[in-house]
């Protein structure tokens, strides 16, 4: 099932060929103890790489602090525009198509989760499967597996190379994309699906899916501003029973703990990188008090607040 030594030397081979090619763009950040991504463009050239994803398990027994999981992609066929669509003229006035900005890229995308970031999705350990021990970290063997690009993930990667926000947006963004991608990763370790078949029946219908799909997004855009289910329902005109079973299916968590879990890795970014204060992150996402703040911050991450404001 699982492989190392073959997986190991492509990537190894794949950054070689990587040092010749122009970098189009560079994006690399760091948040302690949750995930650290990069995202690579090259220009691309005669040279032809198979679209490839990775898994990467690194478990070492006497030092838990090295453990880690990586998700690596190497794409092609997207294009990088050097310009940003809001001071593009060609973008303007709808004629992209012949847009002199435009580059042909290879794209290599990488995401490293540490162990305290992934437990907080085990929730039982009743009936274990192989994913719940990896996410525990409770799988006591290294091992690299390469991933199927499905549909799915090369969604979830295209939007993360397309979108055009920024700064606080971009956040939530972006860490709302890692979770899908790490659950498409995680559902293709168990293997493959012949066909995609759903438990509930409703959202075999596309429009219906579309809602649930529209439901996220609206979530994403009231970080700070909670909304009921009843709120959310309305607001992309689907029944609250359908919402919930629909949400649960389609991203495999609840609306509730996806959206907790979306408020505090923004909440990790506040501090962290923005430098806000506990009260400040507080008040922007919403919380009456900083106490039920805190608590759900260390609910989520294992650390009070002020302790990720002292790392």
């Amino acid at each position: 099932m699982y492989q190392t030594a073959g997986i190991l030397g492509l990537i190894q081979k794949q950054d070689m060929v990587f040092n010749e090619l122009e970098v189009l763009q560079d994006v690399e950040r760091t948040v302690p103890g949750s995930v650290n991504y990069a995202i690579r463009r090259y220009k691309k050239t005669n040279w032809n790489l198979d679209d490839t994803g990775m898994l990467v398990y690194h478990y070492e027994k006497n030092n838990p602090a090295a453990n880690y999981l990586e998700l690596r992609f190497c794409v092609s066929g997207n294009v990088y525009c050097r310009q940003k669509q809001a001071e593009c003229d060609f973008c303007k006035f709808s004629s992209s198509k012949v847009c002199i900005e435009k580059v042909d890229s290879v794209d290599v995308l990488s995401f490293s989760f540490k162990p305290n970031y992934l437990t907080q999705f085990v929730k039982s350990k009743k009936q274990r499967t192989v994913t719940d021990d990896v996410l525990a970290f409770e799988h006591t063997t290294s091992f690299s597996k390469t991933l199927p690009l499905c549909g799915k993930t090369r969604m979830a990667i295209e939007a993360l190379l397309n979108h055009t926000y920024t700064d606080t947006l971009e956040n939530i963004f972006i860490n709302a994309q890692t979770q899908i991608l790490l659950l498409y990763s995680m559902d293709c370790m168990m293997g493959e699906k012949a066909e995609e078949v759903f438990t509930c029946k409703f959202l075999a219908n596309e429009a219906d899916r579309e809602k649930i799909i529209k439901a996220r997004e609206v979530l994403l855009q009231h970080i700070g501003e909670p909304l009921t289910i009843k709120e959310l329902s309305r607001k992309v005109a689907i029944n609250e029973c359908y919402l919930k079973k629909g949400f649960k299916e389609l991203f495999g968590t609840t609306i509730f703990d996806f959206y907790q879990g979306q408020r505090m890795e923004h909440a990790k970014y506040l501090l962290y990188d923005k430098g806000l204060s506990v009260t400040e992150v507080s008040s922007l996402l919403g919380y009456s008090s900083i106490s039920h703040f805190s608590t759900a911050f260390k609910k989520h991450t294992g650390i009070k607040p002020c302790e990720l404001l002292l790392r």
